[in-house]
């Protein structure tokens, strides 16, 4: 399932443009061939595409003008049918996060044992892991709250949950559960912020909190037009962009209070199951074809 998309824009906006502008790599590139599945990606402050594989225990960068993917890391030793789900890269600790999830062997139904990793983004060094409690855990999208906060909060779809980790923890807490975060998927900042989506009843919410930074309960966000399918989110230039897997579409939201409207950037997609803003760029992660593909960012 999909894909964070996306620490939010740990990366800022600014960065990205001038990033974008000055090197990027190619417009459409196969990742590894096409059942490698992409599911997430992110983009380094040196240009590189992060892209995680949800079919290979591999996480691949794309070199700027490369038409190449080279694999970054290397999860083969964690056991057969490990894979991976959200990337976010965060620009201040040179690290990568993402969600790595390993099926348990011997059970049926498969249930899979999720973990939180960080890498170093420039060598790929292991910096953390933390396991996602539960017999089965589904760690799927990441964001980073902006300053003063700066942690970073991740979705896990499997049991209706939010974890935080505080910035230069080690050790994530339990931020929200609620039962309408049953499917909860891609997740993002705007304005400060936190919105989550869920993939599974293909809803839109925002998380609010109280003065003592206690979140409630979501609130449903009306969409003036059907999303089916949200999986990765990421905010950019005040607005939403949410990669539709069911519809094959990647669709701008503009809130306005508790309702939102969508406008469709593109169609005829594959299962996108994430995206990720890079100035006048918006890649994409087209998981039903094993590409990174790329268009304009709207004017």
């Amino acid at each position: 399932m999909p894909s964070f998309s996306a620490r939010s824009l740990a990366i800022t906006f600014a960065v990205l443009t001038s990033i974008a502008s000055a090197q990027a790599p190619a417009s459409e590139t196969l990742i590894a061939d096409a059942k490698s599945q992409p599911e997430s990606l992110t983009l380094a402050p040196n240009g590189v595409l992060i892209v995680g594989s949800a079919s290979s225990p591999f996480i691949y960068k794309l070199r700027p003008g490369s038409a190449t993917a080279e694999k970054f890391v290397d999860a083969t030793a964690e056991g057969p049918g490990t894979f991976f789900f959200g990337m976010l890269a965060e620009s201040a600790t040179n690290t990568l996060w993402s969600c790595q999830l390993t099926p348990i062997p011997d059970t049926k139904p498969t249930r899979r044992r999720t973990t939180l990793r960080a890498f170093d983004l420039t060598t790929a060094a292991p910096r953390l892991r933390w396991t996602l409690p539960g017999e089965t855990s589904t760690c799927n999208d990441l964001a980073l709250a902006p300053a003063p906060d700066k942690a970073l909060y991740f979705t896990d779809t499997a049991n209706s949950k939010i974890y935080r980790l505080a910035s230069g923890a080690t050790t994530p807490e339990l931020y929200l559960e609620d039962r309408l975060l049953n499917g909860v998927d891609g997740i993002t900042f705007l304005d400060g912020v936190l919105y989550v989506n869920n993939v599974v009843f293909n809803k839109l919410y925002r998380i609010p909190v109280d003065a003592a930074g206690k979140p409630g309960r979501p609130i449903d966000i009306w969409m003036d037009q059907p999303v089916k399918g949200p999986d990765g989110m990421r905010s950019a230039a005040g607005k939403l962009l949410v990669a539709e897997n069911g519809s094959g579409r990647i669709s701008l939201l503009t809130i306005t209070g508790e309702r939102a409207s969508v406008t469709v950037l593109k169609e005829g997609l594959t299962t996108p199951t994430a995206v990720e803003p890079a100035g006048n760029t918006i890649w994409i992660a087209e998981r039903g074809t094993g590409k990174a593909i790329s268009i304009p960012m709207p004017k």
